[in-house]
């Protein structure tokens, strides 16, 4: 299950993926929205953030992470 937020010009793409052992990894893609004339930048990718019992917690988890390090990146 994939969710998608926008968050002060970045595209944040939280992803749960299901392990062999039932867990959830929070997985996570960060992208500058630029306009149609502006050069494309490469996302930021972020694998297994954490571990979670339960898909929405993993999602959840990586949204929040993600906007956080928006932020911290001012």
């Amino acid at each position: 299950m994939n969710r998608q937020v926008h968050h002060k010009g970045y595209a944040v793409e939280a992803a749960a993926q299901r392990l062999q052992n039932g867990l959830f990894a929070a997985n996570l893609t960060i992208e500058r929205r630029v306009g149609a004339s502006a050069p494309s930048r490469e996302p930021y990718s972020f694998h297994a953030l954490d571990y979670f019992h339960d898909e929405q917690g993993a999602l959840e988890y990586a949204t929040r992470w993600g906007m956080l390090w928006i932020d911290e990146r001012g």
